[in-house]
């Protein structure tokens, strides 16, 4: 099966691409010729996933799924949430962004957190079909490690050993991962179709 991962992160094609089983062929954004931003416009992560996905349906016909990620900090009533890509600005810097967070939360006693991915998975004849996955954590005091991306130097899993995603191999990450768990729920809505 042919399927386009409406992306243009090149960090979540990586990720993604071990999850899926050896009967997808995974497809970027580069290889069926889409070269736009694709539209975010929607004020729900459940919206945008769906919103990216339909996108590439409608232009270039091909199945796709298309994920979107927030951080929801529980001190900051759920920001940066839907806006996490672009919290400190359009110009979308994880290191601005990791900034700001910080800041935010400068003398906050309760640091717990939250990445929520979903997938919104379209298929011809606009079937659409949406997978979550959650990762429960906390913000730590500063960044740690230098693998990953986005938030993951300051997001420590609640479900590990006590490192942030950036001091994981991805492979490590993979297991407890907000956004793998969203992708296995579509590996299986796949192998059971």
């Amino acid at each position: 099966m042919r399927l386009c991962f409406a992306s243009n992160n090149a960090h979540k094609l990586d990720e993604i691409r071990p999850l899926l089983p050896a009967t997808v062929e995974l497809l970027s954004l580069a290889d069926i010729g889409c070269e736009v931003e694709l539209p975010e416009t929607q004020d729900t992560l459940e919206g945008n996933a769906r919103q990216k996905a339909q996108y590439v349906w409608d232009h270039f016909g091909v199945a796709c799924f298309a994920d979107d990620t927030g951080l929801e900090v529980t001190a900051l009533g759920g920001e940066p949430g839907v806006y996490s890509a672009r919290y400190a600005g359009p110009q979308r810097l994880s290191e601005d962004n990791v900034r700001k967070l910080l800041q935010e939360l400068q003398g906050q006693p309760d640091r717990s957190a939250r990445f929520r991915t979903v997938v919104a998975l379209v298929l011809p004849g606009n079937e659409v079909h949406e997978f979550a996955g959650t990762v429960e954590g906390h913000i730590t005091e500063a960044p740690q490690g230098t693998d990953g991306f986005g938030y993951d130097p300051i997001f420590q899993p609640a479900e590990g050993d006590g490192r942030t995603f950036a001091q994981m191999t991805l492979a490590e990450k993979n297991t407890i991962s907000h956004r793998s768990r969203a992708v296995q729920g579509l590996v299986g809505f796949l192998a059971g179709n």
